[in-house]
C-alpha cells in the first residue's frame, strides 16, 4: 500500500557513510574521512526503505561554511567557521552542493540530481533543509543562476536598517568574544552584520551563532517597524532558491528556526511554491506552542516540530521525572493540529536517547518510542543510528562530548558504520543489541503505515478512567480506530515490570467500531496473542515487560459452531 504517515530518517552525509575507524579529535578531512553520496546508494535506500522510512531528510547537503580549501572556491576564514567541517547552518552558496560529500567536486551538482534519482527509485521521498534566517559570515555563490545577485551585493551598508537590504549593519568592525586570528589571516568585517540568533550588535559573544550573519526581511529590530510592502528584496531570492530546488527534484523542505522569519513572508513564499509544486512539503522548526496554530494557517506549513510539547514531555517521563499521564496534555496542547506534528526522540539538536545525558539506555525509551510513533497520523522522524542505539559516546572536536552527534567536525558513528559494514549494508559487525534494537524499530514504523488505525485512522485517550486500575505514573493507554479496525496500544515507563489492567469505557464503544463480544488479540510487536471480553467498562488484565509496550491489535472472536447431537 502507498505510505500516507511520513516517516523521515534523517541523514548527515558528511557523517553517514564515513568508514574511518579511528578517527583523531579536531582530525581534518584527511585525517578522518568524509562520507560521499554516492555511497548512499541502491542497496543502502533500499535498506532504509524496509525499516519503513518513506522521506529521507539530507542534512548538510547545500554548499556551507568549512577550514578545507577546494580549487576554484573562495576559502573561508577558519576562525568564523565552528569546526573543521563548519556547520551545515552557515550557508554559503544556497544554488550549489557542499563539495565535501562530492566524490568529483566540479561535478557535485550531478551527483546530487543522480542522489535524488536514487532516492526516487527506491521509493521514497527527498528532504532538504532550508535555512531562511542566516547565512555563513562570508556568502559568496559562484553557483547562482544569471541575473541573480549575492545576498548584500547591492545593499547600502551606511544604514543599520533598509528595507531592501539583505543584512543588518553596525557602523563598527566585528568585534566577537573570539579569536580572529592574526595578521593576514585575521578575519575582519566592517561594517559589523547582525548575527543569526537576533544578535543586533557587533560583539556577540561566543555562544551565539557568531560564524552566521542574520538576513534581513524587513523588520526593523531597532524601531519594532515591518515594511514589507513592495515586498523585500531577501523575500524574492528565497523564493528563487526553493524554486531552484524544487525543479531539481526536493520534495519537501525542513524550514530550519522557521518562526525567526515573519509569518507573513511563509504567507507569501509558501502558495507560490505550491502553485508550481502542489505536494510538496514544507516543515516548520518552531519552540512555542502559542505560536503553532499560526503557522499552520497563516503561514501555510504542512507540518510543525512538536519538540516543547511531546518531545520534552516523553523525555522527562522516560528519565523519571513526569507521571505518564502527562501526555494527556500533550494532545490536548494540539487538540485538532495532532495530526500535523512532527513527533521525534532525536535529531541533530538533541542528545542521544543512549547517552548517559538522556536514558543512558536505548530500550529505556521504547515505550517513548512507542507513544510517539503512534500517536497520531502525522510523521515521525529518527535521525541517523537511533535505530541502532548510537550513544554518542566520543568527543568529537569542537563538538565535545555533550551525548550530541557532532554536525561541526569530521567524523564517524560507530553504530552507523558497523551497520553499514563497508557498503554492504547487512549489519554483520553490529552488535546482538544492536541487531535487535533495529528489528523492534523496523516492526514499530512499518506498522505505522501497513495499519490504517495509525495511519490514517483516529485517537481515543484511555486514561480518564484508569487512574484505579493502572499505575498512571509509569503506564499509558489510547485506542488507534479507522473503518473498523481497533488497536489498543499500551506502554510501561517504569523499570519494573507490571501486572495492571485497562479500562475501555462506554464512550471508547461509540466513538469507535468496538462492539461487546468475544475478541482475538494479537501483539503487533512481540507476536503475543490473548483473548478478551470487551464490554463497557470492563477491564482487561495486561502484563507488561520492563520499558515496553504493545499494540493489540483487536479482532472479534467467531462464534464458534455448535456440534451436531
Amino acid at each position: 500500500m502507498e505510505a500516507s504517515k511520513p516517516i523521515l530518517y534523517q541523514i548527515f552525509p558528511r557523517l553517514y557513510t564515513n568508514t574511518c575507524e579511528q578517527c583523531t579529535p579536531n582530525g581534518n578531512i584527511t585525517e578522518n574521512g568524509v562520507g560521499k553520496m554516492n555511497k548512499i546508494d541502491d542497496k543502502l535506500l533500499r535498506s532504509l526503505k524496509k525499516l519503513g522510512i518513506t522521506h529521507i531528510w539530507y542534512t548538510g547537503l547545500i554548499e556551507h561554511a568549512h577550514a578545507t580549501v577546494y580549487p576554484g572556491i573562495t576559502p573561508d576564514n577558519p576562525h568564523v567557521v565552528k569546526g573543521l567541517a563548519g556547520s551545515p547552518y552557515a550557508i554559503k552558496d544556497y544554488y550549489d552542493v557542499d563539495p565535501d560529500i562530492a566524490d568529483d567536486v566540479e561535478h557535485r551538482l550531478d551527483e546530487f540530481k543522480q542522489l535524488v534519482e536514487r532516492t526516487h527509485k527506491a521509493g521514497m521521498k527527498v528532504v532538504l533543509d532550508f535555512v531562511p534566517n542566516h547565512v555563513a559570515r562570508h556568502y559568496e555563490s559562484d553557483a547562482k543562476p544569471s541575473g541573480e545577485a549575492d545576498f548584500g551585493a547591492n545593499d547600502n551598508t551606511a544604514l543599520t536598517f533598509a528595507p531592501n537590504n539583505n543584512f543588518y549593519y553596525f557602523n563598527e568592525p566585528f568585534a566577537p568574544s573570539i579569536n580572529l586570528g592574526e595578521g593576514n589571516e585575521r578575519y575582519t568585517e566592517f561594517p559589523a552584520k547582525a548575527t543569526g540568533n537576533d544578535c543586533f550588535s557587533a560583539h556577540p559573544g561566543i555562544n551565539d551563532w557568531y560564524e552566521t550573519a542574520k538576513l534581513n526581511y524587513g523588520v526593523d529590530f531597532t524601531n519594532n517597524n515591518w515594511h514589507f510592502s513592495p515586498i523585500p528584496d531577501t523575500w524574492t531570492k528565497m523564493l528563487h532558491i526553493l524554486q531552484y530546488w524544487s525543479r531539481l527534484g526536493v520534495d519537501a523542505f525542513r524550514c530550519d528556526m522557521a518562526f525567526m522569519v515573519p509569518v507573513e513572508f511563509w504567507n507569501w513564499l509558501i502558495p507560490q511554491i505550491k502553485a508550481e509544486f502542489p505536494d510538496i512539503i514544507f516543515i516548520a522548526e518552531l519552540y512555542d506552542t502559542h505560536i503553532y496554530r499560526r503557522f499552520l494557517y497563516d503561514a501555510h506549513f504542512d507540518y510543525l516540530y512538536d519538540k516543547v510539547n511531546l518531545y520534552d514531555t516523553l523525555r522527562t517521563i522516560t528519565c523519571g521525572n513526569q507521571p505518564a499521564w502527562r501526555i494527556s496534555d500533550c494532545w490536548r496542547t494540539v487538540d485538532g493540529i495532532g495530526d500535523k506534528m512532527l513527533n521525534f526522540l532525536e535529531n541533530h539538536d538533541e542528545q542521544r536517547i543512549a547517552s548517559p545525558f538522556f536514558a543512558g539506555d536505548a530500550t529505556k525509551a521504547l515505550p517513548a518510542l512507542i507513544v510517539s510513533a503512534t500517536i497520531s497520523k502525522g510523521p515521525f522522524l529518527l535521525y541517523q543510528g537511533q535505530e541502532l542505539g548510537e550513544p554518542a559516546a566520543d568527543a568529537e572536536g569542537f563538538s565535545g562530548l555533550d551525548g550530541r552527534t557532532t554536525i561541526f567536525d569530521y567524523w564517524s558513528i560507530p553504530t552507523v558504520r558497523r551497520w553499514y559494514n563497508n557498503g554492504k549494508c547487512d549489519g554483520r559487525k553490529s552488535t546482538a543489541a544492536e541487531k535487535a534494537l533495529r528489528k523492534t524499530y523496523a516492526t514499530l514504523l512499518n506498522l505505522c503505515n501497513s495499519e490504517k488505525a495509525i495511519s490514517q485512522g483516529g485517537f481515543f485517550d484511555l486514561m480518564y478512567v484508569n487512574h484505579h486500575t493502572m499505575n498512571t505514573d509509569k503506564q499509558f493507554a489510547y485506542l488507534r480506530h479507522c473503518e473498523g479496525s481497533v488497536l489498543m496500544v499500551v506502554v510501561n515507563f517504569d523499570s519494573q515490570s507490571a501486572q495492571t489492567a485497562v479500562t475501555i469505557p462506554e464512550h471508547a464503544f461509540n466513538c469507535t467500531d468496538l462492539e461487546p463480544g468475544e475478541y482475538n488479540a494479537v501483539d503487533l510487536i512481540s507476536g503475543a496473542t490473548e483473548q478478551f471480553t470487551l464490554a463497557p467498562s470492563c477491564t482487561l488484565p495486561i502484563e507488561l515487560k520492563a520499558y515496553s509496550g504493545a499494540i493489540w491489535k483487536l479482532s472479534k472472536a467467531k462464534p464458534q459452531k455448535k456440534s451436531a447431537k
